[in-house]
């Protein structure tokens, strides 16, 4: 047991130096919503899981928005007239609002000061901005930075952003690992800040290591990983796939997993999802310090995949919740910030709410009528007699007694609060003592239950008539 307990301890602490060397690489991109930085974030991702780089041409039409123009960036300065950079993005990527339009002019450093942003309550960190579609340009700067040249505004300053807007593509990443079912649980995580390490080079290293974990693993479900820029790329992701996503029984979005704090799971728009219930079982047994969120239409892509239209079981795991630590959006969010204690952690609930999903199913007791004779068949221990585990004793009696076909063993799990891998490993065991066998009943719920498919539909229908079909994936 001991021996069992430090090797998962030092697979664990593997992973998380994988994902924060991951995440040392990848941390120097501009990653935006479309461009470079992106391809070659999703390059590097490729080389250690088998993600496909999937292109959406500038102008397709995506639901109600569209696929802007790529934008790129080459350098961006603020000089004095000596040519000396005074805000240099060579420096720091966040130095330049994101999407901003080109410009190379000179002008008063009084003239600039509406394009500038600064934190003046946290004077040593560069804020992350972003120009989305807007036409407008700016500069982030430290605000001590800020004061010191703000002190002589009538000096001639050179403001250049060295950017193109052009027709090209939106990129997201795909991976699909098939399972028995088609069936799929699908994990979403954004893929378009640039130097920022907990929003979101954390959700990208955890999904890349859960990916990788998974598919050396047997699967019932097929898992879909999706790294895509936050909104329009889920909306992208979902306009392409609408066709199949009543393939998508559960999922999660993946942010903000990297920080030295206790997880925070926001549940589904159901609310009581499978995938919900899963994960709060899996908290719970972790202790009562992690946080359990109702739906909001705020956060993540959480709020596309839960669209009203869509619906999908989808809730969103992350630590501290965005924009309620002071690091959110700056550049104090850096590589620093992360712990690979944190991300390894992160990987171990994924993989046990995983081992839930996997395994929930209904049983049928064999012999109903009055507990089966356990002593005989070594299943049962005489009162005070020593056990290994006195919990496996009351799962072994939980999984009897609910093995009606009605209730799975996530179930089981919940009213007994059991771990559920000892109610899986209890129903192991009666199975292959023949006193429970699998029953042919669903314990998956569809996506969309009844009283909202015909919301559900009726979009896809007016999809359908305005747009039409993409191939599917």
């Amino acid at each position: 047991m001991h021996h069992e307990r430090d090797q998962n301890e030092e697979s664990l602490a593997a992973a998380g130096r994988r994902m924060f060397e991951l995440a040392q690489e990848l941390f120097p991109l501009h990653r935006s919503i479309t461009g470079n930085g992106v391809r070659e974030t999703l390059d590097i991702l490729a080389r250690r899981v088998p993600l496909k780089t999937v292109e959406v041409p500038t102008g397709s039409q995506v639901l109600d928005w569209e696929v802007p123009q790529e934008w790129n960036i080459r350098d961006a300065y603020i000089a004095d007239a000596d040519g000396n950079r005074l805000v240099d993005y060579q420096a720091s990527n966040l130095h330049v609002v994101n999407y901003s339009q080109p410009i190379k002019q000179r002008m008063r450093w009084d003239e600039l000061r509406d394009h500038l942003t600064t934190l003046p309550e946290q004077p040593d960190w560069i804020p992350y901005r972003t120009g989305y579609f807007r036409d407008l340009w700016g500069f982030c700067l430290t605000h001590r930075k800020y004061l010191e040249l703000d002190q002589t505004p009538d000096r001639e300053v050179e403001v250049c952003i060295d950017a193109t807007f052009e027709d090209g593509a939106l990129s997201y990443g795909e991976l699909r690992l098939q399972g028995e079912l088609d069936d799929e649980v699908l994990i979403s995580t954004h893929i378009c800040h640039p130097s920022l390490a907990n929003d979101n080079l954390s959700g990208i290293v955890v999904a890349t290591e859960l990916a990788r974990q998974l598919a050396a693993l047997p699967r019932r479900y097929t898992y879909r990983f999706i790294f895509v820029p936050a909104t329009i790329g889920a909306i992208t992701w979902l306009h392409q796939n609408r066709r199949n996503l009543h393939r998508v029984k559960h999922g999660m979005v993946l942010s903000g997993v990297g920080n030295a704090d206790e997880l925070t799971y926001k549940r589904s728009r159901l609310g009581n999802a499978k995938v919900d219930r899963a994960v709060e079982h899996v908290l719970k047994q972790r202790g009562n310090t992690a946080r359990i969120r109702d739906f909001a239409p705020t956060g993540y892509d959480e709020r596309q995949f839960c669209s009203p239209g869509f619906n999908l079981p989808m809730g969103c795991l992350m630590r501290t919740p965005d924009g309620e630590y002071p690091e959110y959006h700056t550049s104090a969010d850096n590589l620093e910030f992360l712990s690979e204690a944190s991300l390894a952690d992160t990987v171990a609930v994924c993989l046990s709410v995983v081992d839930v999903l996997e395994h929930d199913r209904c049983y049928v007791n064999k012999n109903p009528f009055g507990e089966p004779q356990l002593g005989r068949r070594g299943l049962y221990r005489a009162y005070g007699e020593q056990l290994a585990n006195p919990l496996l004793q009351q799962a072994i009696l939980w999984v009897l007694n609910l093995s009606d076909s009605r209730h799975g063993l996530l179930e089981v799990a919940e009213r007994s609060e059991i771990p559920f891998h000892l109610i899986k490993e209890a129903a192991g065991l009666l199975e292959r003592h023949a006193l429970i066998a699998r029953s042919e009943s669903a314990v998956n719920p569809p996506a969309v239950d009844a009283n909202q498919a015909w919301t559900h539909e009726s979009l896809l229908n007016q999809i359908r008539i305005e747009t039409p079909l993409l191939d599917a994936h």
